[in-house]
Order: structure tokens, then C-alpha cells, then sequence
């Protein structure tokens, strides 16, 4: 490494002029990054509700409603007024009214109550649409111009807007906060006024340069696209600390600047790169997931931690190099307490925290798998105050909950439809129907149909139904009618049937999900472990380690839980690898140093020592990763990034604690494991101490 380092350090300029090169690039092919809002889209190809939507693409034009239309106090006609204008607006592909599932020739005293009731109630009108993904907020605004003030809209396509609208501005207002309190983290944690600002600049140029590499892939999630850069600026600003104070000290040792900076890179090469690769293995855990936003966020996130090394390792002692002078003249006392009373007072409660903690981490663990969890976009639609919530309410207060499916089934038996149809409306949950033989009538020849109605309902040798249900779109009630729905379909057709729609979709998702969290969890562990493993050679450092912060992981996820509140089940798979790669850090700070400190003091005093020596490190990171995640959470008004946001900054919070507290008991108690089981460890004995 230290051949490296000097060649770094004698190339200074060429290695500065390519980092801004890459910079400058990278801003500009990020404006190109395609980011994606549907979740749906990250199914498996072999879902059935993936398949479901592939055929239905391919026979049909439009796909299953996104968009819920009501406008209050209007008569028929204009309520068919209304249908032909809304139709005109470009991105809208199909509207669906009481004109397509009943006969409007008929009185509607005598019309079905249940399927008028579904579109046309005390004088309000609700329509369903679909509306292409592209230029949503386009469509929305010239609907919403057409409806006016008397008017509402609710659905998948409102949610996404929102979504696309809210993820860019909220990424700039989160950073606006973030910078600054970070900054303040470290002016008081650090011995220059001048290289908080060198830090920031060497993780920021970093977090420019993985964004702008995202143009290799398709789209990223909203997800990946709204936390990635906040995710990546918290977790690696540790590397540029490790690599300045290492600095600090050759140059406190009489080294001219330029040695000392290649000595710091050398000795502080493999801390580093361990602490990042410990956060990379925990983010590449995601690549798993057969849910294809993992994926999407473990390879954004891992590649950005990668690039964070590469400008710690060599842009920071650049300019590091170029601009010491100032750093020189900025120089300040440190802020940061001793932390010698702290040491002190640790190990009087070792066994009072590990009794705490042991009648907890049991129920916590229990707890965390029990949440109410969610599923699909109902976490997205933001609080009370939000435009999408208020609409939403209005249109399920008057017309209740509804949920809209899409059956495809084969067209050349129109007796097995009728039948299919007849069985489908005695579900409970089935409002409305239409299709073909409810809206044309089996007695009409298909070739007498206009086409362009015709087309609508049948072509391609598939006939399509639409089933409205009165069930919200995310439950255990649409789910079993989801399921219901299937079985029914399978009696009448076998396997050739295709069922689509939020609940399939989301119903699907959540079989995905599940299955996934299992591999997640062992992967990131096992990985995880390892990597400690061959860090300190030892077989019992990596439970012990990896047990504190899996602790402190079961108690974050269950706060949800005792707060009955709901919680978003990607934010709770996310979170497992995102914590354990983040914060193990901490742990292996802790655990290093008492090594070092084990090896000349016995375990008591050991422990007194590491705790002053890592604290203030320790809570460094933990501040800034924790302020970060708060703040994400509470200004996104996207609900799956603001779990995620608080889930992150409440755990930064608790493994900070778990390592101060329930670490060191631990180790105390579990020393002779640990120098039994780990090559070379070197622990001083009572005989040694003795002697000195």
C-alpha cells in the first residue's frame, strides 16, 4: 500500500483534474437517470400477477384502472359530457362508466341497484380510468381543470404524481438540513474548523458520482433514488475521520505533510476498507431479494460506498495535501469530553444492563414479527394533510372502498362466461361486472359489435372482465377475495386465466417479500460475520459482536409494533441489512480497540479504557447517521421513505447504545471465549499484571 500512497500523493494533480473530469460528467448524466414509481414493476417474471399483465399488454391496449374520477351534483347527460372530455385528455387510455356495465336506454329505477350504486350515487358520478404512466402529472393537471373544485381524484396514478412531484424537491429541502447539522457534528468532533469541509466535499463529489453512474441501469426505484445520497453521505463520512486523524498523528510525530499523508493512507488502508465492506456486504445482501427493488437499492447503495473509498483513498489526500496550510491556521481545541467518568461508570452495570436487555431482546424479537405490516402503495399516500389523502377520503366516504380487477379469460365459449359472471356476482364483495355478456349481451353476434367497442371488451382470442369489489386495495379481506376470485376462475377455465389488479399485484408482492426477508437476514449475517471473522481471527468475536446489534435491531422493529402502528414491510426488510452494515462499525471500533487494550490491561480496566478511547468516535457516527435518518423521515411525505428514514434513525440511535452499554458486559463476561477462540489474541493475565 504504501508504493500507492506515494504515487497518489506525487500524481496529485492528474488524480484531482480526474476526479473533477468525473464530477462534472456525472452531473450531467444524471439528468438522464430514469427513475421508476412503480413498485409493481419490481415482481418476480414468473408472479402470476407479472404474467397476468404481460398477456393482458399484449391483447389489450390499456391495463387495470389507475384513477378514481368523482365529480359531485351532475345529471346523466352530463355526467357523459364529462366521460368525453376526460377521454380527450392525452395519457388517458380507457374511462369506464355506469354507460359500460348497464343499458342507459333503461330507466334507472329499474337498473340493478347494486351496479348503479357502484357509479352513480345521489347525484355523483365516479369514473374509472386508466391513464399511461408517462407525463401523469400532464393528465392529472388537465383532468383535475376539467372536474374543477367539485371534483376529486384518488388511485395508483394520483399516488405516483405525488411521488414523482414530491422525491426531487424533498431530496434538496432533506440535504438544506442535513449539511448543515452534520457540518456542526463535526466542527465540535473534529480539531480544524477547515476539514469538516474536506470531508463533506470528498464524500459529496462521491455521492455525484454514483448518482450519475445510475445511467448504466434501466431506472432506479423513487426509494433508492430519494435516500441513496443521504444513506451514502451518513455511513461513509467515518473514512475520511479514520484517514485525517491518522494524518493528524504522523504529523503530531514530526512527519513532513507529504509522509504523513502516505503513511496515514497505508495504516489506515485496511480499517477502512473493512468498515467499508462490512456496510457493502450489508447493502449487496439486498442483490438477493427475488423483489426486484432490493436489488435496485443494494447495488445503488454498495456501488456508492464504493466510490466514497475511492475518493477517501485518493481525492481527500489530495486536497488534503493541497490545502494543510489552512487546515493548520483553522486549528481549534476539541469540544469532546474525555469520557473517563463514562468508563468508570460502564462496568458497575454490566449486569444490570445485560438482565434489561436479555427480558427485552426476547419480546422485541417476538414483537418485530408480528407488525401490521404493509404491503404496496397504501403506505405512500402521506398523512391527513396531504391533497392525495383528503381526496381519497371523499370519494370512499360516498362510494366506499373500491378495488378494481381485471379477469382475462378465452372468448370462444361465451356459456362459460355467463356462468364465470353468474358465480362472480354472488361474491359478497363484488359490486359491479363488466364485460362482454353484461354489457353487449350474449344474444348480439360479436360481428355486429362496432369494433372500437368490441375492442374494448374482446380481441385477441381473450375476453376481459373488470370486477369492481368493495375492498380496500391492501387487506387480509382483498387478499381472501383475491384468492376467492382465483379459485372461482380455475373451476371455469382451468389455467387459462389471467387475474390482474392492485390487490393481485400487491397479494403477490407479499408472498415475494416474505420469502425474501429470511435470505436477506442470513445473508447479510453470514457475510457480515465473516468479514469480522477474518478481521480479528476469531470465532466468538462475530456472535458477540453481531448480537448487539441484532438486538438493537429486534427493538427498533418493534416499536411499531407496541405503538399499534403500522409498518411498511420493505422499509422492515431494508432496514435489517441497512442497520447491521451501517452501525456493525461501531462494534468493531469497540471490539478492536479493547483487543489493543486487553493485550497490556486486565478486562475491568480494559473496558474503562475502550469506552474512553471510542466514544466520542462512536457517537460521531451515530449523530449523523441518526440525524440524517430523522430528518429523512420527517420531511419525506412519501410514507415508505419516511418509515425507512425513522427506522434508520432510531436504530443508529440504539446500536450506539447497545455498543456503549450492553457490549461491553459482553465482553467482559465473555473473555476467556474470546482468548480461547481467537488466533494470537495476547491478552495480558493476572501473573503478568502481577509481575508489572
Amino acid at each position: 500500500m504504501h508504493w500507492l500512497s506515494n504515487k497518489i500523493i506525487k500524481h496529485k494533480i492528474a488524480v484531482l483534474i480526474a476526479f473533477v473530469i468525473a464530477t462534472i460528467l456525472s452531473v450531467v448524466l444524471a439528468k438522464g437517470v430514469v427513475v421508476n414509481y412503480d413498485l409493481m414493476k419490481y415482481l418476480p417474471s414468473n408472479a402470476p400477477s407479472t404474467t397476468a399483465l404481460e398477456i393482458m399488454d399484449k391483447a389489450f391496449d390499456t391495463a387495470p384502472p389507475n384513477l378514481r374520477i368523482l365529480i359531485k351534483d351532475v345529471t346523466i347527460p352530463e355526467a357523459l359530457d364529462y366521460k368525453d372530455k376526460i377521454s380527450k385528455v392525452p395519457g388517458v387510455k380507457e374511462i369506464n362508466w355506469l354507460d359500460d356495465s348497464a343499458n342507459l336506454d333503461e330507466p334507472i329505477e329499474i337498473m340493478d341497484k347494486k351496479t348503479l350504486d357502484t357509479w352513480y350515487k345521489d347525484n355523483n358520478a365516479l369514473f374509472s380510468a386508466y391513464l399511461d404512466s408517462e407525463n401523469l402529472k400532464a393528465s392529472l393537471s388537465e383532468i383535475k381543470s376539467i372536474i374543477g373544485e367539485n371534483g376529486a381524484m384518488s388511485g395508483d396514478a394520483v399516488s405516483t404524481s405525488a411521488a414523482q412531484e414530491a422525491s426531487g424537491s424533498e431530496v434538496n429541502t432533506m440535504m438544506l438540513f442535513i449539511v448543515p447539522l452534520i457540518l456542526f457534528i463535526l466542527l465540535i468532533t473534529t480539531s480544524s474548523w477547515f476539514e469538516p469541509i474536506l470531508f463533506l466535499t470528498a464524500i459529496g463529489v462521491a455521492i455525484l458520482i454514483n448518482n450519475g453512474t445510475n445511467i448504466i441501469f434501466d431506472d432506479v426505484s423513487f426509494i433508492t433514488q430519494t435516500s441513496s445520497s443521504i444513506l451514502q453521505l451518513a455511513v461513509s463520512m467515518d473514512y475520511s475521520i479514520f484517514l485525517l486523524h491518522r494524518f493528524a498523528e504522523y504529523r503530531a510525530e514530526g512527519e513532513n505533510v507529504k509522509d504523513a499523508m502516505a503513511k496515514a493512507m497505508a495504516k489506515s488502508f485496511s480499517s477502512i476498507l473493512a468498515s467499508g465492506m462490512t456496510t457493502i456486504l450489508g447493502f449487496a445482501a439486498l442483490i438477493f431479494m427475488k423483489f426486484g427493488l432490493g436489488p435496485d437499492m443494494g447495488v445503488v447503495l454498495g456501488k456508492g460506498i464504493v466510490f466514497s473509498l475511492l475518493s477517501v483513498m485518493f481525492l481527500l489526500p489530495v486536497m488534503t495535501v493541497f490545502t494543510y496550510k489552512i487546515i493548520d491556521k483553522t486549528h481549534h481545541r476539541s469540544f469532546v469530553p474525555s469520557f473517563t467518568g463514562l468508563g468508570k461508570l460502564v462496568p458497575k452495570l454490566f449486569l444490570p444492563v445485560i438482565i434489561l436487555v436479555t427480558l427485552l431482546i426476547v419480546p422485541s424479537f417476538l414483537a418485530q414479527q408480528h407488525n401490521t405490516f404493509l404491503y404496496g402503495n397504501a403506505v405512500m399516500t402521506g398523512d391527513e394533510t396531504s391533497d392525495v389523502w383528503k381526496d381519497t377520503n371523499e370519494i370512499d366516504t360516498l362510494y366506499g372502498k373500491s378495488n378494481q380487477l381485471v379477469l382475462l379469460i378465452p372468448s370462444d365459449d361465451i356459456g362459460s362466461q355467463i356462468e364465470l359472471t353468474s358465480d362472480l356476482k354472488k361474491l359478497p364483495e363484488v359490486t359491479s361486472i363488466t364485460g362482454y355478456t353484461e354489457t353487449v349481451g350474449s344474444a348480439i353476434p360479436m360481428e355486429y359489435i362496432p369494433t372500437d367497442v368490441l375492442n374494448k371488451l374482446v380481441t385477441n382470442g381473450y375476453s376481459r372482465l373488470i370486477i369492481d369489489t368493495n375492498t380496500d386495495q391492501e387487506s387480509d379481506h382483498a387478499f381472501e377475495v383475491v384468492t376467492k376470485i382465483r379459485e372461482i376462475s380455475k373451476e371455469h377455465y382451468g389455467d387459462q386465466y389471467y387475474l390482474a389488479g392492485g390487490s393481485v399485484n400487491v397479494y403477490d408482492m407479499k408472498e415475494t417479500v416474505t420469502a425474501d426477508n429470511k435470505v436477506v437476514t442470513v445473508i447479510s449475517i453470514l457475510g457480515i460475520g465473516l468479514i469480522i471473522m477474518l478481521t480479528f481471527r476469531s470465532l466468538s468475536i462475530p456472535i458477540i459482536l453481531i448480537l448487539a446489534i441484532e438486538s438493537s435491531i429486534w427493538i427498533n422493529l418493534s416499536v411499531p409494533y407496541f405503538a399499534g402502528s403500522g409498518l411498511a414491510y420493505i422499509g422492515f426488510m431494508i432496514i435489517n441489512s441497512v442497520q447491521l452494515g451501517a452501525t456493525v462499525d461501531y462494534a468493531i471500533l469497540f471490539a478492536n480497540r479493547y483487543m489493543e487494550n486487553r493485550r497490556v490491561l486486565g478486562k475491568r480496566d480494559a473496558i474503562s479504557a475502550t469506552i474512553s478511547n471510542t466514544t466520542a468516535s462512536i457517537l460521531t457516527s451515530a449523530s449523523i447517521l441518526s440525524v440524517s435518518g430523522i430528518i429523512l423521515g420527517t420531511i419525506s411525505s412519501n410514507g415508505v421513505i419516511g418509515e425507512l428514514g425513522m427506522l434508520i434513525g432510531r436504530g443508529a440511535a440504539l446500536s450506539a447504545v447497545m455498543v456503549l452499554f450492553f457490549l461491553p458486559g459482553l465482553l467482559y463476561f465473555g473473555d476467556f471465549l474470546i482468548r480461547k477462540s481467537t488466533v494470537g489474541a495476547g491478552f495480558i493475565t493476572k501473573k503478568q499484571q502481577e509481575a508489572d
